[in-house]
């Protein structure tokens, strides 16, 4: 296994490993069903960024241990002084302001996963429930168990969602679908989130879900890295942009980022019926 920080590391939420290019994040608080506790929300983003800095990582298989998935936001996030304003504040504005701050830096835990250089491969078994829906709808591809379902929570208690749920689930299945799993705080089955889109695909139980999630992972991992970059950031522009904008976006990139050298391995490791080597993306500054 190649060695880089996140893999050295004793994580509070995770456990990391990295060989041959595919980095799998499990979540590994099984016994309190993966809830997002104060710690998560800084372990998750470093522990992508550490792997998208390091340019070793090609793909990420994000996974989890245990009956569930994740229960979501765990209620210490709200009481343990994460969520609870500003300490000492006194004025209205600077405690409305300090909710503010840390709603966006949620956020960002799992806009980490958008913007990382390599898609992430999420792999749900049992609940995908609340902030939990938030952070795979920031994958790049998800899959499920056949008793995986999913469930935006928010609702439920009285909240709107606020993570990326709300923003990212209109963009992965049709508009009305994802309004009426936000409205109504379902829980929606495997089939019917692969029905629509949702899931990529389901899988009989967790073992073949991981087997089969490594092994799509495997076969991106073998794809020339920057050519998969550059198809994840013109995926992602044109979901938010126009076509002409998009069509002139991939016009720049490939003036700056086409790679003859690697279309030249990719043919000729196809000549020879062998897997193609491309050099690692290079390290961020």
């Amino acid at each position: 296994m190649e060695a880089v920080p996140p893999v050295d590391t004793a994580w509070e939420c995770f456990d990391v490993s990295l060989a041959d290019g595919v980095a799998h994040v499990q979540l590994n608080r099984p016994d309190a069903y993966n809830s997002m506790v104060l710690a998560f929300w800084t372990e998750l983003p470093a522990i992508v960024r550490a792997l998208d800095a390091a340019g070793t990582t090609r793909v990420m298989v994000l996974s989890s241990t245990g009956k569930h998935f994740s229960a979501g936001m765990d209620l210490a996030v709200f009481t343990d002084g994460g969520l609870g304003g500003a300490p000492g504040a006194t004025e209205q504005g600077r405690r409305n302001s300090s909710l503010w701050l840390m709603v966006q830096h949620l956020q960002a835990s799992f806009t980490a996963l958008a913007e990382a250089r390599f898609p992430v491969l999420a792999a749900v078994q049992g609940g995908c429930i609340g902030g939990a829906v938030d952070m795979v709808s920031a994958a790049d591809c998800r899959y499920g168990t056949e008793d995986a379902f999913v469930c935006i929570q928010e609702i439920n208690i009285g909240m709107t969602a606020d993570v990326g749920t709300l923003q990212r689930l209109g963009k992965l299945i049709p508009d009305g679908v994802a309004r009426e799993w936000a409205y109504t705080g379902d829980r929606v089955p495997a089939e019917r989130a692969h029905e629509v889109g949702f899931f990529n695909e389901v899988f009989a139980d967790h073992d073949a879900l991981i087997a089969g999630v490594l092994e799509i992972a495997g076969r991106i991992a073998a794809q020339s890295p920057l050519a998969i970059w550059g198809t994840k950031e013109a995926i992602s522009y044109a979901r938010d942009h126009s076509t002409a904008d998009a069509l002139h976006q991939i016009a720049g990139w490939q003036s700056g980022m086409f790679q003859p050298g690697d279309m030249m391995e990719a043919f000729a490791a196809k000549a020879e019926k062998r897997p193609g080597v491309f050099e690692d993306l290079p390290p961020r500054p």
